[in-house]
């Protein structure tokens, strides 16, 4: 650090330059800064001194960037972008003033939004942030308070609860369903148009796989539709564009409802789950211990608590 410094002179050149940089004049910049023009322009000149190029074209009313300074914006930009987001992180995760939850846009949007109105009801006073995202989040860097991972349970640096066990089982619109009247066996899947979830970070359990577990050995064909996020999935199922995996837990509700028919005879249980978890090291706020407590009670049959409540 003490040789950054050393070649930039002070750390609020970079600031001035950022500033001069992204409004593409000095005047701008000084004005957004709330400092007067020539001190803009000295602190820029004290830059391009200390690394010994020029990072500005100049005319009478007009500056744009030379190549070094372009270099030097692209930078600034990055570094100034992590600091804010750290900043960001930080100041959320001191506030404690709201819970964020984050989880797959499939889980947020057919398992967690259908029971919010009802958990609002209840605790008007808490602000739930719901997060969708692609990937497990690191819960001891991150602001996130809660989340759900699928695995077997154990990581080392989280608590954990079961939300529900892995179930996968066919399912399509009730008018596919009912025009593969071919459908005799599990085999005959293969012959079937399929639709494939492929996350790009995320490992998820695939078609193979599932025929897999009924000793199938054939390959699924290439051809059906493929889509990188579950929620898609679904919605593509329900518009008939074909037979797509069925977690239990998510497309129960969709089945009860005619939207979605299923096979559920041809279930395949993974042997793993869908967990609740939150960091070990951290503690989870009054608010925070509500909703996870909410989320588990969804699961429990009527009359049962989560343990530890009564």
């Amino acid at each position: 650090m003490q040789t950054l410094w050393s070649q930039l002179s002070s750390p609020r050149h970079l600031v001035v330059f950022e500033a001069a940089a992204r409004r593409g004049s000095f005047t701008l910049a000084a004005q957004e800064l709330n400092v007067q023009q020539p001190s803009v322009s000295a602190s820029i000149k004290q830059l391009e001194g200390s690394l010994g190029v020029q990072l500005f074209k100049r005319s009478h009313r007009h500056i744009s960037l030379t190549r070094p300074g372009e270099r030097l914006f692209a930078d600034v930009t990055r570094a100034f972008e992590m600091l804010a987001q750290s900043a960001t992180s930080i100041r959320q995760a001191v506030s404690h003033d709201h819970v964020t939850f984050s989880a797959s846009s499939a889980f947020n949007n057919y398992w967690l939004l259908p029971r919010l109105k009802s958990f609002q009801q209840g605790h008007p006073d808490i602000d739930l942030r719901l997060q969708s995202s692609d990937r497990e989040p690191d819960l001891n860097v991150e602001p996130i308070s809660l989340a759900v991972r699928l695995g077997d349970g154990d990581w080392p640096d989280c608590e954990c609860a079961l939300i529900a066990p892995e179930v996968i089982y066919p399912v399509a619109a009730p008018r596919v369903m009912a025009a593969a009247v071919h459908l005799r066996n599990e085999p005959a899947l293969l012959h079937q148009r399929l639709i494939h979830l492929e996350e790009p970070i995320r490992e998820r359990p695939s078609w193979r796989q599932w025929f897999e577990a009924f000793g199938i050995p054939e390959t699924p064909p290439p051809n059906g539709l493929r889509l990188n996020d579950y929620a898609l999935v679904l919605r593509a199922a329900m518009a008939g564009e074909g037979f797509a995996f069925g977690w239990h837990h998510l497309v129960d509700p969709l089945v009860q409802k005619g939207l979605l028919a299923a096979r559920t005879e041809w279930s395949w249980t993974t042997g793993r789950g869908f967990y609740l978890v939150w960091s070990k090291s951290t503690p989870l706020i009054p608010q925070a211990e509500i909703v996870r407590d909410w989320v588990l009670e969804q699961m429990l049959p009527e009359g049962d608590t989560v343990p530890g409540r009564l």
